[in-house]
């Protein structure tokens, strides 16, 4: 296992920093604008690396069966990464992302449990979880706006989804698949803290959602649908609060903005990068926790739990302090 995870973080390490060079030499930039959080040019596009790195992780440690997951996330890498290059229409993202969330739900094995607990019927319980994983590989993307932060989310639901499968009692496969999502995230978060060198991009951050969900719901489909809600609640909770407002003000939600609590706490509260991205990874192991409590059985405290840690994450963004 050792030998696995060491591979997986030297080869998001080693190939971000690979990426990078190639994204300086073609001047793939993302350049500052009114609704960004950096100041300077920076490479964007380093999710070329972390995508093909998980994958092949995935593809080595993962279930069986994993093909089914991996095959539509390089699709939708490959229009993400078109996107970045050249701005697709919103309508064509969505597209890729329904049919690949369909493709797997249509493949997913006939004997897996409900995703909610059985507390939907079969087609309803399917329906939702897609609605759900579609919205959940969007805000991936939308959450994904300062330095190290989905690196620190990934690395804590990886950590956490791992706490789950041992307490649990699944497979290894389910395991190796979240402490590789862990290992992955601290090779790219040496490139990507404050201040950082390269950018993610879309061709990163769409399908690490997409992965990432998948491994939710596959926990869900096992028994610990409450673990599978606590893991990613912060995310959850910021970027559905912040988009159901700014549908409420009638403005479009697919648009790029500032208005997220992280973005807040460094656009209107002074708090640097690095600051807000630590608070995320402390209220995210913090959910970790919480998921491996959920998991032996102690669901309601659990949820209970995770709901006082996300709003207290939430107060903690809103609060007025000095730099950090």
């Amino acid at each position: 296992m050792l030998l696995i995870l060491g591979v997986a973080f030297l080869a998001s390490l080693v190939g971000t920093r690979l990426v990078l060079a190639w994204l300086r030499h073609r001047q793939i930039m993302d350049h500052p604008n009114e609704r960004s959080s950096h100041a300077l040019p920076t490479p964007r596009g380093g999710g070329l690396a972390v995508t093909a790195v998980l994958v092949g992780a995935w593809a080595w440690v993962g279930p069986p069966g994993i093909a089914m997951v991996l095959l539509p996330a390089m699709l939708l890498a490959a229009v993400s990464w078109a996107d970045d290059l050249w701005t697709l229409a919103a309508r064509w993202r969505l597209l890729a992302q329904v049919l690949a969330v369909a493709a797997v739900l249509a493949l997913w094995p006939a004997e897996r449990g409900y995703f909610f607990g059985g507390l939907l019927p079969g087609f309803l319980d399917t329906l939702a979880a897609g609605l759900l994983w579609i919205w959940f590989v969007n805000l991936y993307n939308f959450m994904d706006g300062i330095d190290g932060i989905t690196g620190v989310e990934t690395l804590s639901i990886g950590t956490g989804a791992a706490l789950v499968a041992v307490l649990a009692g699944l497979n290894v496969e389910v395991f190796l698949c979240a402490t590789t999502l862990a290992a992955v995230a601290m090779g790219f978060l040496w490139w990507n803290w404050h201040p950082a060198k390269v950018f993610l991009g879309d061709v990163g951050s769409v399908p690490l959602g997409f992965l990432v969900g998948w491994l939710l719901l596959y926990l869900a489909s096992r028994g610990q649908p409450v673990a599978a809600l606590v893991l990613p609640a912060y995310y959850l909770a910021d970027a559905t609060i912040t988009l159901t407002r700014r549908a409420w003000r009638r403005e479009k939600v697919w648009e790029a903005h500032r208005e997220h609590f992280y973005q807040k706490a460094i656009r209107l509260r002074g708090r640097s990068h690095a600051s807000v991205s630590l608070s995320v990874l402390g209220g995210g192991l913090a959910l970790a926790l919480l998921a491996g409590w959920a998991a032996v059985g102690f669901s309601w405290e659990a949820l209970v739990g995770g709901l006082a840690v996300t709003a207290a994450l939430l107060l903690d963004l809103a609060r007025r302090r000095g730099r950090a």
